[in-house]
């Protein structure tokens, strides 16, 4: 593996990590959005929610950043990149006191305590320009042990659509 591999390695964490902190830590939608693409898409399975542009502004303040758990919290578990692409293993645990329409659109709180695993996958574009590299997220996919979650906050399979279904 080259130098310059392992440097875009680096930086694919570190953006993935800067991203995070914008969104959960600093609750900063510009912050995050001067992180990613032009065509960035962000997305949470199975539900659906998420978000491209131009929508993702509204998306990362309104449904995401505005409806996050007093608590919540991440414990990484793994996680495993390369130059385009980072997976990461998280246990995320929080309260369900607030409606949550990211991750349960439509389900109203139900005070009970999650955790559960999720998985995201984040692919990263980068572009070179007299020496210099930039690299932005291209993509994230956060993939939810959804019916974990549902039987520990005592909610209904049925009660849960993803969005864009009707039945």
């Amino acid at each position: 593996m080259t130098v310059v591999i392992q440097q875009l390695m680096r930086r694919v964490g570190e953006l993935y990590d800067s991203f995070h902190r914008a969104v959960h830590e600093a609750h900063d939608a510009d912050a995050a959005l001067a992180l990613v693409t032009d065509d960035c898409v962000v997305e949470h399975l199975p539900v659906g929610t998420g978000a491209g542009r131009p929508e993702l502004r509204r998306f990362l303040g309104d449904d995401l950043i505005g409806h996050l758990p007093a608590d919540l919290a991440f414990r990484r578990t793994s996680r495993v990149l390369d130059q385009r692409r980072l997976v990461e293993e998280t246990v995320v645990s929080f309260v369900h006191d607030r409606p949550l329409p990211w991750l349960l659109p439509g389900v109203e709180p139900t005070g009970r305590s999650a955790e559960v695993h999720a998985i995201t996958v984040a692919s990263f574009a980068h572009a070179s320009r007299l020496g210099e590299t930039t690299t932005l997220i291209s993509g994230l996919r956060t993939h939810w042990d959804l019916f974990t979650l549902l039987v520990q906050l005592g909610i209904a399979v049925d009660d849960v659509r993803p969005v864009g279904t009707t039945s």
